[in-house]
């Protein structure tokens, strides 16, 4: 395999973010746990093999749009925004890239229609609408600020955690849903966030999403309030009983949470003093889910 081959493959992946897809199958675990359903391993391994391809496929397909329309030439990356860079360094190679994101979401649906034979019907509202989302996200969800904002929430949080929970026990619940919120709150202000840095590049080639409509100034409200949604989606978890009371230590990283609101609200306006909040606002998005799943365990095994 040459350097340039490799580049084009395994970059537009962009393996260190795959992480968030098994902690999101994680959440959907400790649900399917926590609701008394025995756990089907192999269907646990499909599950996970899904969200990752899923995610990959959405990865991929971003990077090849973006090169294709110009905007990967007019970003500067930061470490968590503009891209992996790969395919301006080997143009030649952007059909790699292309066929990755198609190939990773022809997995995704296979997987899908296994389990529509052996879960049935009542599974085709969350793959359908996840393959959708997959497709359309970059060539049209960015064009519209609030789909672009609600769709890798939607993404990650309710399809791929009420997914895992789905295919696990063979139905919906409630205690899935709302622990879904959690990283659908914290998804959409991910990318929110990381918006930040290519308001103009954006724009350029006919993006619309809430900074570039607000500004970053007001878009820091919508960041502050998707934050706040993630803890009280938690707290009402526990108030309905749909979540148990060691669910609520994801509310441990509100320490995290209080400082990076504070320094996003004061460098908004500096791309290079928002960086280390944007780096934290990615761990939030990490931890807190896991936090939330370990909770749910040690509930149900103590």
């Amino acid at each position: 395999m040459n350097r340039a081959f490799k580049e084009s493959l395994i970059g537009p992946m962009r393996l260190p973010f795959l992480v968030l897809s098994p902690v999101c199958v994680l959440l959907g675990l400790a649900t399917a746990v926590w609701t008394g359903h025995e756990i089907n391993l192999f269907y646990l391994s499909l599950a996970f093999i899904g969200a990752v391809t899923a995610h990959i496929s959405v990865n991929a397909l971003n990077e090849y749009d973006d090169f294709r329309s110009g905007l990967d030439l007019k970003t500067e990356p930061t470490p968590f925004s503009g891209g992996s860079k790969s395919l301006p360094k080997n143009p030649q190679k952007a059909n790699v890239a292309l066929a990755t994101g198609l190939v990773a979401l022809l997995i995704t649906a296979a997987i899908g229609i296994y389990f529509w034979t052996i879960r049935g019907i009542w599974i085709l509202p969350l793959g359908l609408l996840g393959l959708i989302v997959i497709f359309t996200y970059t060539k049209w969800l960015t064009k519209n600020p609030f789909l672009c904002l609600i769709a890798p929430g939607l993404g990650f949080g309710p399809l791929m955690v009420m997914g895992t929970d789905f295919i696990l026990t063979g139905s919906y619940s409630w205690s899935a849903f709302i622990a879904s919120l959690v990283p659908f709150f914290l998804v959409s202000d991910l990318l929110l966030l990381n918006q930040f840095p290519d308001v103009e590049a954006d724009q350029s080639i006919g993006r619309k999403h809430f900074p570039i409509l607000l500004g970053t100034r007001a878009s820091v409200k919508i960041y502050t309030l998707f934050l706040a949604g993630a803890y009280l989606a938690l707290i009402a978890g526990f108030a309905t009983g749909r979540l148990p009371l060691a669910g609520l230590l994801g509310l441990a990283t509100v320490l995290i949470a209080i400082p990076t609101v504070k320094g996003v609200a004061q460098h908004y306006q500096s791309i290079p003093d928002l960086i280390p909040f944007m780096g934290r606002n990615v761990v939030l998005n990490i931890i807190t889910p896991v936090l939330v799943a370990a909770g749910i365990f040690l509930n149900v095994w103590l």
